[in-house]
Parts: structure tokens; C-alpha cells; sequence
């Protein structure tokens, strides 16, 4: 790609739009599941006889394992809807920038 074009699509307003709202995007999903993981790391760390606890009197499984499993559930969601709107709003910019500069 020569830089003429670079350049072009840096200063594109959309282009830029694009940059600014995926990242924003990202920082916010990251900052959501970081708060997650530590959480429960602090959890563990501060209250691990809360999360040794039984889901049921007499149950050997812990309150621990569920919260893991939903952990792990939400990493895969927040994964879907960042997919979601890649797919819809970021790839409709990308192809606002694509036909402006053509």
C-alpha cells in the first residue's frame, strides 16, 4: 500500500470514528471480565471458606464450582457479543471507510 493512501484512510473521519469505537469497545469488555476474573480471585484470596461452602447441605459440590462454570460462561458471551458487533457495526464502518475512498 503506498502511504498516500495511508494517509488518506488515517484522516478518514469515519475511519477514525472506527478506531475510537472499537477500542473504547474493547477496553470496556476487557475492563468487565478482568473485574470478573479478579473478583474471584479476591474472592478466593479474602473468602475461601465462603466459596468452600456446600450449594446444599450435605452436597460435596461448593459454591466455588458454579461461580467458576459462570466465569467461564460469561468469557464466552462477552467473546459472542463482541463477534455480535463486529459483525454489524464495525464491518459496516469498515466498508463506509473502504467506499469512501474508492
Amino acid at each position: 500500500m503506498q502511504q498516500e493512501s495511508v494517509d488518506a484512510i488515517k484522516a478518514s473521519p469515519r475511519y477514525q470514528e472506527l478506531v475510537r469505537s472499537r477500542k473504547r469497545f474493547a477496553w470496556l469488555l476487557t475492563i468487565i471480565i478482568l473485574a470478573i476474573y479478579y473478583g474471584f480471585i479476591l474472592t478466593i484470596a479474602f473468602a475461601p471458606s465462603w466459596l468452600g461452602t456446600p450449594v446444599v447441605e450435605g452436597a460435596t459440590t461448593t459454591i466455588g464450582m458454579p461461580i467458576g462454570v459462570i466465569i467461564i460462561v460469561a468469557a464466552f458471551v462477552l467473546t459472542g457479543i463482541y463477534v455480535a458487533k463486529a459483525n454489524s457495526k464495525f464491518d459496516a464502518l469498515t466498508k463506509a471507510v473502504r467506499e469512501e475512498l474508492q
